[in-house]
């Protein structure tokens, strides 16, 4: 076995050195099909809705890559890190990497010759004049094959799964840009209605004073129980609204959880506590529209899905044209185990064939144009993401810039509310004023307060918005 072992290894490297030399010229042959070029990428020069007063500045890609942090909240911070870590749809997005990357490995192999050993006894039965002999036949030897990639079938195969995985890998990345502001997005929910649930409790404990001081002037005969019922009706409309915030502070919580891939309620104590709404930067990070452009996960998955149908293509016409397979095998038959490796029990043989399509009634034909059209599809398809991440930062860029606007109303119209409130429970206790002008304008000063807060909540939700639009999140290697 020692010499089948020394003179098998000599002959297999002779035979995998040829045909891998053959392998690496066959690389280099044209490939069928149309070579990939990247479609321009037509942009504007600047963003129509970027004006003075939102506070923009240059974006870097490393003030994108983390871009929550400009928001000053560790807790925020904390609760990204532990949902990228732990999100069980980052973990799916990685699994489809790690499949791709292996189906890339199997397209690579295609361009190499196939290596088998093999170690088999026959035993044959033969009878003579009415006595049966019984002999063993040993074998042992490898089996060479070798499909030539003469039109690039294989090169092109390679060449779509490798523009697969590096589409999955873009699509790995644009579900961390979602995820990341999905956690943003309902921690910023959270904490607003965390604020909203104080204004109202606050609001509820200064009309109940009201209903006491209603009652105290009725008790006194200055005032009807009309008033007391109706103060009475608007401290529990607002007693009523405290339920639904609370209600969905829970819902915040809870899908916070999910987020972070923990079961529903597990973050209850750790955001129990109120805590201020995360502060907005006075200057936002945004780049031009091209560099968005280039920022974009989700571009780079379609640009990539394009690349890949584009090789597809390729793959398909090359099935129209001949194939060439080379196939060899050296073995050893012998009696007996110890006479194998002898160089009387070896036998050697080669084969070569070339095969072609000679009539399919149009079948590989057809099946061109199926790839042709698919890949028609993906450029579409790039064409129409681009169109739509162009128009998904323009509209975040105006929202932007309004819910600013509408934060400083909201601010002067709830500074103004509170003085009339004030000024209102002072005249009624002078009897300068009646009942309804109080309630009215205790009304509107828990409607403005409240819609300051939503405010608030709704300026930090288009900034959200912004840098996902701009493809903030995640960090290209």
């Amino acid at each position: 076995m020692h010499r089948l072992y020394r003179a098998g290894r000599m002959r297999l490297y002779g035979t995998c050195l040829l045909t891998i030399m053959g392998a690496g010229c066959a690389t280099h042959r044209p490939m069928a099909g149309p070579g990939y070029q990247a479609p321009q990428q037509q942009a504007p020069a600047t963003w129509h809705g970027a004006t003075d007063s939102a506070g923009l500045t240059p974006a870097s890609p490393a003030a994108l890559a983390r871009w929550w942090r400009v928001l000053g909240d560790s807790q925020l911070d904390t609760l990204v890190e532990q949902a990228l870590a732990a999100n069980g749809d980052v973990r799916l997005a990685a699994a489809r990497v790690r499949q791709a990357r292996a189906v890339r490995v199997q397209a690579r192999a295609g361009l190499f010759p196939t290596l088998t050993a093999n170690l088999s006894p026959t035993t044959r039965s033969a009878s003579t004049s009415g006595v049966r002999a019984t002999s063993t036949l040993y074998e042992a030897g490898f089996d060479a094959g070798w499909e030539v990639d003469l039109f690039g079938k294989n090169g092109r195969t390679l060449e779509a799964a490798g523009a697969d995985l590096e589409a999955s890998e873009a699509s790995l990345a644009n579900v961390k840009v979602s995820l990341v502001a999905e956690v943003v997005q309902s921690y910023v929910d959270l904490r607003s209605y965390q604020q909203r649930l104080a204004i109202a409790r606050e609001n509820l404990a200064s009309q109940t004073e009201t209903v006491q001081l209603a009652q105290w002037r009725n008790q006194a005969g200055l005032v009807s129980t009309s008033d007391v019922d109706q103060a009475v009706a608007s401290r529990e409309q607002t007693r009523a609204s405290i339920s639904d915030l609370e209600m969905a502070i829970a819902n915040a919580q809870n899908r916070l959880a999910v987020l972070l891939a923990q079961q529903p309620g597990a973050l209850r104590s750790a955001l129990q506590e109120p805590r201020p709404l995360p502060r907005v930067p006075a200057r936002v990070a945004v780049g031009i529209p091209a560099d968005a452009l280039r920022a974009r996960p989700d571009l780079a998955a379609a640009e990539r899905s394009l690349a890949a149908e584009t090789a597809r293509v390729g793959a398909q016409m090359a099935q129209r044209y001949p194939s060439l397979n080379l196939s060899g095998s050296i073995f050893w038959q012998a009696a007996s185990l110890g006479a194998l490796g002898t160089a009387d029990t070896l036998v050697r043989s080669a084969a070569g064939s070339l095969a072609g399509t000679l009539f399919d009634a149009g079948r590989l034909r057809s099946a061109v144009e199926v790839r042709s059209a698919v890949q028609e599809q993906a450029l579409i398809a790039y064409q129409n993401a681009v169109l739509s991440a162009l128009e998904e930062v323009e509209d975040a860029l105006v929202a932007y810039g309004a819910a600013r606007d509408r934060l400083e109303a909201r601010t002067s119209a709830a500074d103004a509310a509170a003085r009339a409130a004030t000024t209102s429970r002072q005249m009624y206790q002078s009897g300068l004023s009646d009942f309804q002008r109080l309630l009215d304008a205790e009304r509107t000063r828990l409607s403005a307060q409240d819609a300051l807060a939503s405010a608030q909540a709704a300026q930090l939700s288009a900034l959200v918005a912004l840098y996902k639009a701009l493809g903030g999140g995640w960090q290209q290697a």
